[in-house]
């Protein structure tokens, strides 16, 4: 067999691989959460973390490539030359053709990388006029809102015990996940702009929403920003991503996606001091999205 003939084979090897990989679907039920057997990243929900997918896949596809060819060359040379296929091994110390491609392509490579690495962190912190403004406060062990544009309605989130999930789930007929779930949701309009002003009270702390790809630090004494504009309807969880104490793993992040006209209806609610009211319209919106017609009751 010759250089040229392996060579090509184990290019295309690569390449199909690498197609096979990118081919392959994500294993994810639903958006907003991650689930079991889950393969990739959480399905994206918003243009950021979109872009955050595709660039994950983009560079796993190269990753994949070069490994398979590297792979292929080192059982090639350990075949054609070793001691036994090649008794006179060669002289030649320089080759300028490969000296020069070695140093060109890894060039290219990381050209290829570094382009939309950079067309990625521009859209992340390149913000666009808001459409809603929400700060976040992390305490320990919860996160504190507050909506400025909501005549500054507030509120805290704090993680449902297993007991409260099981009361949940018999009300309303919806099974929320374990340590994910909070007792107050964050609640936003559908494919409009949401700037997060994020800081903390006591102690480092993180505002992470996977399905959104938004992720800030919250630190005492200071703010920081992220933003997300979510493009599906639905519940999304995040949790707090910075080591903050001995109840680090139980201070999710829960925020629910709805329809322009639902959020409306529940901003006059809060505007008016409804909390029944907004309460009702929230639940509503999560059975829908959940496809419950009826709410479960209990004797």
């Amino acid at each position: 067999m010759t250089v040229t003939t392996f060579g090509s084979r184990a290019i295309g090897l690569a390449v199909g691989a690498a197609a096979a990989l990118a081919a392959l679907p994500v294993l994810a039920a639903t958006y907003g959460q991650p689930v079991d057997g889950q393969l990739g990243l959480q399905m994206p929900a918003s243009p950021v973390a979109q872009s955050i997918n595709d660039f994950h896949t983009n560079v796993t596809i190269i990753i994949t490539a070069i490994t398979i060819f590297v792979l292929a060359l080192m059982l090639y040379v350990m075949v054609r030359y070793s001691e036994k296929n090649n008794p006179e091994p060669s002289r030649v110390t320089h080759n300028t053709a490969i000296e020069v491609a070695w140093t060109v392509i890894p060039i290219i490579i990381l050209v290829m990388i570094a382009v939309p690495s950079f067309k990625l962190l521009n859209l992340q912190y390149s913000y666009p006029k808001p459409d809603l403004t929400i700060k976040a406060t992390g305490y320990q062990w919860y996160w504190g809102y507050e909506y400025p544009d909501l005549d500054g309605h507030s509120f805290e989130a704090i993680m449902l015990t297993d007991e409260e999930r099981a009361e949940h789930k018999a009300k309303t007929g919806i099974d929320l996940p374990r340590n994910l779930a909070t007792d107050n949701e964050l609640v936003v309009p559908l494919n409009k702009v949401v700037h997060v002003l994020v800081t903390a009270s006591d102690v480092l702390h993180n505002w992470t929403v996977p399905g959104f790809g938004s992720k800030t630090d919250a630190v005492p004494g200071r703010l920081t920003a992220t933003w997300f504009q979510p493009t599906h309807e639905g519940v999304f969880y995040g949790q707090c991503s910075e080591l903050c104490g001995k109840d680090h793993a139980f201070m999710p992040i829960m925020v629910r996606v709805v329809k322009q006209e639902t959020y409306d209806a529940w901003a006059a609610a809060v505007k008016a001091k409804d909390k029944k009211g907004a309460k009702d319209i929230l639940q509503k919106a999560a059975l829908e999205q959940a496809g419950i017609t009826a709410v479960a009751t209990t004797n």
